[in-house]
């Protein structure tokens, strides 16, 4: 159940969505850029190997565009347009719509933000999907990355106020990081009752207690720390009461 929560952290998909099409399946565009050492964006091939991204199906044209159904070379890369280009779909300022083609809570929840607004402006400093989960792993920063992000701007040099923004959004997301793990726990507890009608309550009261958790993360993603800070509250209070009804069992005698 909490695996829900893995679409939430942010991460970088394209165009055409989590696709697990045939084409997707067989996508060539790796396989060749890993037969040819001297291709580019060999890292970047590495990094998407290893991500969610890659045991999704989520092959290098739903991001990039391009033909993954051929190994010839120019009719693979025909339609990719260079992410220097204003126009590319991984560009700075294109990606977060690229990304909310699978994304669109998160992506919904950055465009009412400030950062957002940066951006379109054609800001260099405004924060893009990339700024936070990186370019092809789909990871979600530590809370202690996090801090060390958000100061780059928000920090002692003050490009941007509020220069107490980045600890406080670093306890804000350590606090969210125990309830993840306390939900995980509770997930884990809950799937072991044999009861099936009081399995369906634990259930419930699950659900109950993850809601408020997404919407603390959807929050986040609009950095309002006020409604991200209630809410987590609202979970935290949930989360408590399912791990105590857990411990607690009624007895069966």
């Amino acid at each position: 159940m909490f695996r829900r929560l893995a679409c939430l952290a942010g991460v970088v998909i394209g165009v055409a969505g989590l696709a697990a099409t045939a084409d997707a399946q067989v996508s060539r565009c790796a396989d060749c850029h890993f037969a040819r050492p001297d291709s580019p964006g060999q890292n970047h091939v590495f990094e998407w190997d290893r991500s969610l991204h890659r045991r999704n199906d989520v092959g290098c044209e739903s991001c990039h565009g391009g033909d993954a159904s051929t190994f010839e070379s120019f009719l693979a890369h025909r339609d990719i347009v260079p992410p220097g280009l204003p126009d590319s779909p991984v560009s700075r300022q294109n990606l977060p719509r690229t990304c909310g083609a699978c994304h669109a809570g998160p992506f919904v929840a950055f465009q009412s933000s400030q950062h957002y607004q940066l951006l379109q402006n054609g800001d260099r400093d405004g924060p893009t999907c990339t700024t936070c989960h990186g370019n092809a792993a789909a990871r979600t920063l530590s809370a202690k990355a996090l801090e060390g992000r958000c100061g780059s701007c928000h920090g002692p040099g003050e490009v941007a106020p509020r220069a107490e923004r980045a600890q406080a959004a670093r306890v804000l997301y350590e606090e969210i990081a125990v309830v993840r793990d306390q939900l995980e726990l509770a997930d884990s507890l809950i799937r072991r009752v044999d009861d099936p009608a009081r399995r369906a309550t634990l259930v419930e009261a699950y659900g109950q207690a993850e809601v408020p958790l997404i919407q603390a993360i959807e929050a986040g993603h609009r950095f309002v720390y006020d409604q991200l800070n209630e809410r987590l509250g609202v979970a935290r209070t949930r989360t408590g009461a399912l791990l105590a009804r857990l411990a607690n069992p009624p007895d069966s005698r």
